[in-house]
């Protein structure tokens, strides 16, 4: 299982996470990508600019990310 994403959304824009108690739960929030954003860019972490406009505010779509993750799939 992978608990999700939530610095790099793809597809509908928010968090997805697992809440795990007896059982397994997959769960969506929404959050404020814009105000995330801007906590990004006021951190020093060194490409936090690129980041937040690259990866939170325009965050690629699930079939770019597919693209992406089979290029490196194990076989």
């Amino acid at each position: 299982m992978n608990a999700g994403s939530v610095g790099m959304p793809f597809g509908e824009p928010g968090a997805d996470w697992l809440l795990l108690g007896p059982g397994v739960q997959l769960r969506h929030t929404a959050y404020d990508l814009a105000k995330a954003a801007e906590r990004i860019q006021d951190t020093s972490y060194p490409q936090a600019q690129d980041f937040a406009a690259r990866n939170v505010l325009q965050p690629p779509s699930e079939g770019e990310m597919l693209e992406v993750f089979a290029k490196v799939e194990l076989r």
